[in-house]
């Protein structure tokens, strides 16, 4: 008899419906069946890259409570796999699934390095740091092919406009040079996202990220090289990684971070069904444990949309995290700070070169 088992190197076990599509596909479990006696494999399981060709690059962020005014993503779809990610709902808007897809389908804009070009380049335009990766990780491995980030670090670098990094990839090292070099002129802040300190957590929640080891290291050779770094403990997810808070922020602050940020997990979307599944599937002994702690952080609900709300939680279980958060800072992080990034040389090279008048 037939058995599934886990798709290996995946975060999403399943492909969940379109809520913009009328029609749905699904494998029906008889015709995993007959793959199954017939020794043919129902699902090749590879990653595909998809070029599109948007208009524009930069994105004004409406959200407040997000930290950033304004965003940039050269990738949709995320090959990390992270489980929770909150990115996933947006893969629908291109006509795929939150699930496999998204882990699955990656959509490619090559042209973003132009795009940014004549965005900053704007005498409208106004310097504010620009956020990569605030949506797919701009080190995702389709960036060791493509190498869309460092053409954009380039334009950055060119036009000494501030730009902060969100990743939690150890590629980032490979662009040193330009780090070291936008740093120099405090352009540039990196955060790190680091979730666990232990590597079975990590495989099972974020399959195809940087290890744990090598996360560290990357927030040590960073900080050496005097470039700032807060890391990310998000998202905290009740008995699967809350345990872990302080022995993280030990660990993150004794590699160079400077601060760290949390959020507390919210399944919001299809996000809500994939992570359900999975958990089922990979934790059945704990599933229905952490499911309920997660709702009891939102008020009854895998999902929470509020503002100001929806990423530090409600109840006792929040309340809990928050403080053990609270405390962190305080015993690993007293006096630390990140700097704010430099906005003033922007304008000066705004034509490529330095003014001389």
């Amino acid at each position: 008899m037939f058995k599934k088992s886990l798709i290996k190197g995946r975060g999403a076990q399943q492909n969940v419906h379109n809520r913009f599509f009328e029609l749905s596909h699904e494998q029906r479990d008889d015709f995993l069946e007959y793959c199954y006696k017939e020794g043919e494999v129902p699902d090749q399981n590879k990653t595909l890259y998809l070029q599109v060709f948007p208009k524009t690059i930069v994105n004004k962020v409406k959200s407040p409570d997000v930290g950033m005014a304004y965003s940039m993503n050269m990738y949709q779809g995320c090959e990390h796999g992270c489980i929770y990610c909150y990115a996933r709902n947006s893969h629908e808007f291109w006509g795929f699934s939150a699930g496999l897809d998204f882990e699955r389908r990656i959509l490619v804009k090559k042209d973003a390095p132009k795009l940014l070009e004549a965005y900053i380049k704007r005498k409208s335009w106004k310097a504010y740091p620009i956020i990569m990766s605030g949506n797919t990780d701009c080190y995702q491995p389709a960036e060791q092919q493509f190498q869309i980030t460092r053409q954009c670090l380039d334009v950055f670098l060119r036009y000494k406009h501030p730009v902060g990094i969100i990743t939690k990839n150890a590629l980032i090292l490979r662009d040193l040079d330009m780090l070291k070099a936008l740093a120099q002129d405090n352009l540039v802040s990196v955060n790190v996202s680091i979730t666990s300190l232990s590597e079975t957590t990590r495989r099972i929640l974020e399959p195809r990220t940087a290890t744990i080891k090598k996360r560290l290291e990357t927030v040590k050779v960073l900080s050496d090289n005097g470039i700032p770094v807060n890391v990310m403990l998000a998202p905290i997810i009740p008995s699967i990684n809350s345990h872990e808070i302080l022995p993280l922020a030990k660990a993150v602050s004794e590699a160079g971070a400077s601060s760290i940020a949390h959020t507390i997990v919210r399944l919001n979307g299809a996000i809500g069904e994939i992570f359900t599944d999975w958990i089922h599937k990979t934790m059945p002994d704990r599933a229905d444990k952490v499911l309920h702690q997660i709702e009891n952080c939102h008020g009854g609900t895998l999902n929470d949309s509020r503002f100001g709300q929806r990423m530090r939680g409600e109840g006792q279980i929040a309340k809990q995290i928050n403080d053990l958060v609270a405390l962190a800072r305080l015993k690993y992080f007293k006096g630390k700070s990140i700097p704010k990034l430099n906005t003033e040389l922007h304008e000066i090279y705004k034509d490529g070169q330095m003014k001389l008048f």
